[in-house]
């Protein structure tokens, strides 16, 4: 299906420029709320955000949107993603929608829709609003217009729900924690779940001003936790994105604990506990050390497409119940729809709690090989698909592939949510993978000018 709007995870990109703009937004809200309108009552929809400030703009643009539709509106503010999908589920809206750009910075921002279910939109009902966007925009006639509301405590239902993921006996009473919130959706949820559960809580990330979101902080920039939880002797940290559907973890010695290795920490406790329904999704960014480890466990294991939507699309298909990406993307179906940071991280603790256990020595099985991965920024216009069909940047990769023998592998692939390629290598340790990534990237570079 070709896109005008929609790319892999919702409609993103730099606020001012189309279509990330209010009358976009209000044509969205209205197209979107004719395609879901329903014949037996009143439909409702959701809407929440992240801590942007162009978040406020796009939730009054969207709300008279589904207004002029005649959808009703429930306002929840700010509200990580997958707090939005669990109250479109328990409030029974018929669609939920998030306005965020998730780990990008603050001047992007962005549009995804869950369906009744809190599961991500279909794509035949994202081609269908696609279709109606091409419509001219009406306004129902005015006893029929939508109403607004907001639910004030939204919050408190989802750190609820989020408390409700662990066993109600299970404290985390002497842990201490330190959490950041990275300026985002996260900072008035977080801090509450974890401190109600027993935690010792530190928190950094969480003044957001409307621009800070994703600066220096949150899981793409993890070095203001390493420190922080170095510095304050604590057990472990935990870093969300803007909006909360990621996290990367940080051990007492500072050292990273990413997708990857929060994937094997809960199949494997999961396998051991009887409860893992069949394998693990992973994506074609998953080290190969995931791989093998879960081998070793007797666990299968199965690359998707980098993206959450298509990790869930395969969990579907397998019915498995465990997914996720090395970028902290994991979803655990047993407990939630779609990507939770904070349930997700959840889970860890959990078994950290259980085992009587540190992040190292859980993971001291786990031999994930040296894996680099850099971005090269696109210029404005640029096919990415063309620069990477181009014969001479298959002649690098094949003599890179060469070079690495059959103990490592290269992946060229553009990014779904930015302009970006990005290269990655990965083999065993005595290969020099960063040097290899570097000079494909280069390779991309020069046919880029």
């Amino acid at each position: 299906m070709t896109r005008r709007y929609f790319g892999t995870d919702g409609i993103r990109g730099r606020v001012g420029r189309a279509p990330i703009t209010a009358d976009f937004m209000l044509k969205l809200g209205w197209a979107a709320g004719q395609v879901l309108h329903r014949d037996d009552g009143r439909t409702r929809v959701l809407i929440g955000k992240d801590t942007r400030i162009s978040g406020y703009m796009f939730e009054s643009a969207l709300e008279a949107g589904f207004s002029a539709a005649g959808v009703d509106v429930a306002l929840l503010g700010p509200m990580p993603t997958p707090g939005i999908a669990y109250l479109t589920r328990t409030f029974r809206a018929d669609a939920g929608v998030v306005i965020s750009a998730s780990h990008n910075p603050f001047d992007d921002n962005g549009i995804k829709f869950f369906d009744a279910d809190g599961t991500k939109l279909p794509d035949a009902v994202e081609a269908r609003i696609e279709d109606m966007l091409e419509q001219p925009l009406t306004t129902a006639e005015a006893a029929e217009l939508g109403k607004a509301m907001r639910i004030h405590d939204a919050p408190g239902r989802y750190i609820e729900f989020c408390k409700s993921t662990l066993p109600e006996r299970l404290s985390l009473h002497g842990l201490r924690i330190v959490l950041d919130c990275a300026h985002g959706a996260t900072y008035h949820i977080a801090p509450n779940v974890f401190r109600e559960l027993g935690a010792d809580v530190s928190v950094i990330g969480a003044d957001p001003d409307g621009m800070n979101i994703n600066r220096d902080v949150g899981s793409t920039h993890p070095a203001s936790l390493r420190a922080a939880v170095i510095h304050r002797g604590a057990d472990l940290g935990i870093a969300f994105d803007g909006d909360g559907d990621r996290l990367l973890l940080v051990d007492h010695d500072g050292h990273e604990v990413d997708g990857d290795d929060i994937l094997y920490l809960i199949a494997r406790d999961r396998q051991q506990r009887g409860l893992l329904n069949g394998g693990v999704v992973g994506t074609l960014m998953s080290n190969f050390g995931l791989a093998m480890g879960l081998e070793k466990l007797g666990i299968p294991f199965e690359r998707a497409k980098v993206g959450d939507r298509f990790v869930m699309e395969r969990m579907a298909a397998n019915g498995w119940t465990l997914g996720g990406e090395p970028s902290g993307h994991v979803v655990c179906a047993h407990t939630q729809t779609t990507g939770d940071g904070i349930v997700s991280a959840l889970q860890v603790v959990a078994i950290m709690i259980r085992d009587k256990a540190t992040l190292p020595e859980l993971l001291s099985i786990l031999e994930k090989v040296p894996q680099a991965l850099v971005n090269v920024r696109l210029p404005a216009g640029t096919d990415a698909r063309a620069v990477l069909e181009k014969p001479e940047l298959a002649r690098a990769v094949a003599d890179t592939e060469s070079r690495l023998g059959e103990e490592g592998r290269v992946l060229l692939r553009p990014s779904g949510t930015e302009p970006l390629i990005r290269v990655m290598v990965e083999g065993r340790a005595y290969l020099d993978v960063d040097s290899l990534a570097g000079e494909l990237a280069e390779k991309v570079q020069a046919l880029l000018a």
